[in-house]
């Protein structure tokens, strides 16, 4: 790595920074609106407001950072074109290629970035602050659903109504089937909480033994309940599946098709994820051959609209064809790379002819 290159790679680490501190800060604002119509419900106060958002931090820097990194390079390459720097890198030697080179190793950081929060810090912050605004709120569970959330474990059929968090729920149905596929058991529960791996304690109790001339029935105060349904499971419920980490989505793709159910839409949500980081390399490479080999004395100002207007674009898009991929059930890998590969597509024919 040459001076130029580390001269590259800091320019636009240092304009992704302030693209997306920039970003973050008006996308805040307006979420300080939205929560501070909710100041006062329940308990939810401005303490909590601020510990919300405080939390959704890791999760608003993963999503702004592909039109931060664009905004920025434009802001950094469209600077240095301004300054005949890139004429005078050019003069001396380095090839178009070799500045692209410098901006994708400078993009390979922001991507490992990206990855690690959006892996490991967002989705735990994130289900944390939505924790916190839903108790301070209403002081009831996390979810509430009219038809509750339907699982199925081997011959099990589980119906949860109220989670609070991802280990601790209410109003759990259990149905069990026998080997003849006929009503077995029949379970419910006033609460239920995760001991371990396999096992679940369940208070208030009410179980009912169905036998082909008779019903019978009794109550408990605690049972035991083994289950191969992880609280992971949960995260499903308490969190939109496209801000759940990789791990997480993978190990609920595996129980849905372990137990013959529809798992498109977590699939795509999964490719999504892992694709996701690599859009900020294609957002850098789309900035490029708007700056280079334009002309000296034009302003930032229309490129910047551009760069967001590219932005705004792609999102749009993307979210609608991956809405369109569940709809008409395409193939969850294609719809998530599709759009990115068009872009990129574009990009590389644009840079072609830069030569």
């Amino acid at each position: 790595m040459n001076v130029l290159d580390r001269y590259i790679i800091k320019e636009v680490l240092k304009g992704t920074l302030i693209a997306l501190l920039a970003l973050y800060a008006l996308f805040n604002i307006f979420s300080l609106k939205d929560e501070l119509k909710s100041l006062g419900v329940g308990d939810y106060d401005l303490q909590h407001i601020l510990m919300y958002l405080g939390l959704m931090i890791p999760h608003y820097l993963y999503e702004l950072m592909p039109s931060s990194a664009l905004l920025g390079s434009l802001f950094v390459l469209g600077g240095m074109a301004n300054h005949r720097e890139l004429m005078a890198m050019r003069v001396s030697g380095v090839t178009v290629f070799g500045i692209i080179r410098s901006v994708m190793m400078a993009g390979m950081i922001l991507v490992a970035f990206s990855f690690g929060i959006g892996e490991f810090v967002g989705p735990e912050a994130e289900k944390k602050a939505k924790v916190l605004r839903s108790v301070a709120k209403t002081q009831r569970p996390v979810t509430r659903l009219t038809n509750g959330l339907w699982l199925r474990d081997g011959k099990q059929f589980i119906n949860v109504k109220d989670i609070y968090t991802a280990g601790d729920m209410a109003n759990i149905s259990v149905y069990e089937l026998g080997d003849d596929r006929r009503l077995k058991k029949m379970l419910y529960a006033q609460r239920g909480r995760f001991l371990e791996k396999g096992l679940w304690q369940l208070k208030g109790v009410q179980i009912s033994y169905v036998s082909a001339d008779k019903v019978s029935a009794q109550h408990v105060d605690e049972e035991t309940w083994y289950s191969a349904v992880d609280p992971d499971v949960f995260d499903v419920v308490v969190m939109d599946p496209e801000n759940l980490s990789l791990s997480d989505l993978s190990k609920y793709i595996d129980f849905l098709q372990e137990n013959k159910q529809d798992a498109e839409k977590y699939e795509l949500a999964f490719w999504a994820r892992l694709i996701n980081p690599f859009i900020t390399l294609v957002m850098l490479l789309v900035s490029v051959p708007f700056v280079v080999g334009v002309g000296r004395g034009v302003a930032l100002g229309p490129r910047m609209m551009l760069g967001i207007l590219i932005g705004m674009t792609f999102n749009i898009v993307d979210n609608a064809v991956g809405q369109m991929g569940v709809v008409y059930g395409l193939n969850p890998l294609l719809v998530a790379v599709l759009p990115s590969c068009l872009v990129l597509l574009r990009a590389l024919y644009a840079i072609s002819r830069l030569r």
